[in-house]
């Protein structure tokens, strides 16, 4: 299961483009609509602040690993590409290019400012306040 930030149009686009173009079924939920976060190890700040990706045994995997489970997940030429992104030169970089990019979706078309990262002072551990 993908878990991504449901208020953000940036977000949202990309998962819409995932469920195209990637084989088989992509099941991707809103962090907002998890009833509960905690049952999978996550809190709203997490959830908020970068994609999450749970896999059938219960594993997490978070930002560019999401990223890269997900690929995985779909077989073929992408699972090659998601492996990839876990090399350890690679896994760097990645890491790194998805933390620019999550910093300033909000910038990115689809983009709106509710894509913006929250401050953490704006979540407690219950959820947002």
């Amino acid at each position: 299961m993908l878990i991504f930030d449901g208020d953000c149009g940036f977000c949202s686009t990309c998962v819409r483009v995932a469920q195209r173009l990637l084989p088989g079924h992509v099941r991707a939920v809103p962090w907002q609509r998890v009833p509960d976060l905690a049952a999978y190890g996550l809190t709203a700040e997490e959830a908020a602040a970068s994609l999450q990706w749970i896999d059938s045994s219960g594993s997490l995997a978070s930002g560019h690993e999401a990223v890269a489970q997900l690929l995985i997940n779909a077989g073929g030429a992408w699972a090659v590409l998601g492996r990839i992104l876990l090399l350890p030169l690679v896994r760097d970089a990645a890491a790194g290019v998805y933390r620019l990019v999550a910093r300033h979706r909000h910038q990115f078309p689809g983009g709106t400012p509710a894509c913006q990262l929250p401050e953490p002072e704006k979540f407690s551990d219950s959820g947002v306040t």
